[in-house]
């Protein structure tokens, strides 16, 4: 039965743990932008030379392998918490 107005226990702690979960991704995505623009941008110009080119596609790729691998370990984590699918079936 499902109680309009009830809001599970955990459920506001499971909110706060994902939006700080969000949080700290879009950190990373800041702080990998910042990376690759020092590592690779010498001169800024109107185009991008071939060296340039090359390191901020090595950098990218650098990027979404690592953003990957932390989708996947928060996917298990999430796996592991069976409370956050329970809160949301009822």
């Amino acid at each position: 039965m499902v109680v309009l107005g009830w809001i599970p226990p955990a459920l506001p702690l499971i909110f706060i743990e994902v939006e700080t979960q969000k949080q700290r991704f879009q950190q990373l995505v800041h702080q990998m932008t910042e990376l690759c623009w020092e590592k690779c941008m010498d001169k800024p110009g109107p185009k991008l030379d071939s060296r340039a080119e090359a390191c901020f596609v090595n950098c990218i790729e650098c990027f979404i392998d690592t953003s990957q691998f932390i989708l996947n370990r928060l996917q298990q984590t999430q796996k592991s918490k069976p409370v956050f699918s329970e809160s949301l079936s009822d």
